[in-house]
């Protein structure tokens, strides 16, 4: 089935979180509890195991973005960075209160957010590009060319093959990349779910007045973020003679991109993939 969701503001049923997706398979749950560039959080529940994907909000507007889905922070079994910027891991000041939490980042990425922490993290490091487990999730990260100090994606599998109950699906979450590398290619070529970053439309973004030269040359660089185009002929590609059945197009730029450019350029992939875009207006706004 082949579809298009725009999520708009829903301010009475959600006031304080207006992106609320939900993707289930048997007793799987995913959530993009919001997504711009100002500011990334997910929620994914596989029935044994709560994780929270990234924390780009403040711990206060966090507890009442699960809320308004029907969690609270102390059911969150872990946190999984993908780099250090405020728009990926501001939570984790907030959520450095609860010190049984563990923290999952690498290395470069946990000096530089415990800098910022008023209190100590309950980090479980990794080495970028290793597999490891953390209770029924299979977790592997893998690097991204991003201007942050070690930033990674992660694939999540769950599940086994042939079991009816809880058959075997996988997710992956690449956000804040400036290509993509072959490597990242070969990492999300066979997952069920994928959440891939369309930041910017090339044309709004060189019309737009508020950024210097400087600032657009690094959003479209190498080592910037992804264009509507660029995230097409992934999809595209991924699209062909895969497990692909449904792509979350997010951290989309309010200034240099609109949801509806969005869903207009990936109009033509046809009726074999579910494509949900997240509209950056109906996410949360910063305090």
């Amino acid at each position: 089935m082949y579809e298009f969701v725009l999520w708009q503001a829903r301010k009475k049923a959600l006031p304080q979180a207006r992106v609320s997706l939900n993707l289930h398979s048997m007793s799987v749950e995913f959530q993009i509890l919001g997504s711009s560039s100002g500011g990334n959080c997910a929620l994914l529940w596989t029935g044994q195991t709560k994780v929270l994907i990234d924390v780009g909000f403040s711990a206060k507007q966090i507890s009442c973005l699960l809320e308004a889905v029907g969690e609270s922070l102390e059911t969150i079994d872990a946190v999984f960075l993908t780099h250090e910027h405020n728009d990926h891991a501001q939570g984790i000041r907030g959520l450095a209160r609860r010190a049984d939490l563990p923290v999952f980042a690498n290395r470069d990425t946990a000096d530089a957010v415990q800098a910022k922490a008023t209190k100590p993290v309950n980090w479980k490091v990794f080495q970028t590009g290793t597999d490891f487990t953390f209770r029924d999730l299979k977790v592997r990260s893998f690097a991204l060319p991003h201007d942050a100090y070690d930033p990674v994606g992660f694939t999540f599998k769950w599940g086994e093959d042939g079991d009816l109950f809880t058959p075997a699906r996988s997710l992956a979450w690449v956000t804040d990349l400036g290509y993509i590398p072959e490597h990242v290619k070969e990492h999300i070529r066979h997952v069920h779910t994928l959440v891939i970053e369309a930041n910017y439309d090339e044309e709004l973004l060189e019309r737009d007045e508020r950024r210097p030269w400087s600032t657009k040359q690094r959003i479209r660089g190498r080592h910037g973020h992804l264009s509507n185009n660029a995230a097409f002929d992934l999809v595209t590609e991924l699209s062909q003679k895969n497990i692909l059945e449904k792509v979350y197009l997010a951290h989309l730029s309010k200034d240099c991109n609109n949801a509806h450019i969005v869903r207009d350029r990936f109009a033509s992939l046809g009726r074999s993939l579910s494509v949900e875009v997240i509209n950056p207006e109906s996410g949360i706004t910063l305090a």
